[in-house]
């Protein structure tokens, strides 16, 4: 009895040595594979998180920057901001930031310039409007009407389509065409949501265009 288990041991075995030498190199490489995937997904995780505070820490300082009007220090840190971490959030929201800054000191290249960075770099494609808007409506100000509203003219996201058209109205407005401009205040009014205090601003300036919004839409 013993040695017929021997022999079904001794010919499991082999089998099993048979299977090794044939699938040996396959099943290592594939555990080897694996086990750097997972290893590499861990030191990707780890960096990603490295990455985002360092970003944290840089944009607290711009906002620093930004809090005590310290120009030199908030082009230096923004500069560092984007240097290194151009793609994180943190890097959109600093330059929008350090533009914001720009523009209420009057320095309106710079806050061109820091606008342009989100509008050409921005991976969120909301910060990327935001920053277009910003940069249509500083051009609009600076009478540069031609580059504002070929801004203007670039797809926005479904939620921003109704900011770009008040603001397109705008444009038109300046430019003294004011039957444009009213097809473009409509537009936004349409498109913006009923509770937001803005769809109010934009009734107003067509009210003050002799146009009831309202009235026009129950008409159709």
């Amino acid at each position: 009895m013993a040695s017929n288990l021997d022999l079904e041991e001794q010919e499991q075995m082999a089998q099993l040595r048979h299977f090794w030498s044939t699938y040996g190199n396959w099943i290592t490489w594939i555990l080897v594979l694996i086990l750097a995937s997972y290893a590499a997904w861990n030191g990707y995780q780890y960096w990603q998180g490295s990455q985002a505070s360092k970003a944290a820490a840089l944009y607290d300082e711009v906002e620093r920057a930004v809090t005590s009007g310290d120009v030199s220090r908030i082009e230096r840190s923004l500069a560092d901001m984007q240097a290194k971490y151009a793609s994180t959030t943190f890097a959109q929201q600093a330059t929008l930031l350090a533009a914001k800054s720009h523009a209420e000191q009057d320095r309106r290249e710079a806050a061109r310039t820091a606008l342009q960075w989100v509008a050409d770099k921005a991976s969120d494609p909301i910060y990327k409007d935001v920053a277009r808007l910003r940069l249509a409506a500083l051009l609009l100000d600076d009478k540069a009407h031609d580059k504002a509203m070929s801004i203007l003219q670039s797809s926005f996201e479904p939620a921003m389509i109704g900011l770009a058209s008040d603001l397109k109205g705008d444009i038109h407005m300046a430019q003294g065409r004011q039957e444009q401009a009213v097809a473009a205040y409509r537009q936004a009014w349409q498109l913006l949501d009923a509770k937001t205090e803005y769809r109010r601003i934009v009734q107003a300036k067509l009210f003050a265009l002799g146009v009831d919004p309202e009235k026009a839409e129950a008409t159709k």
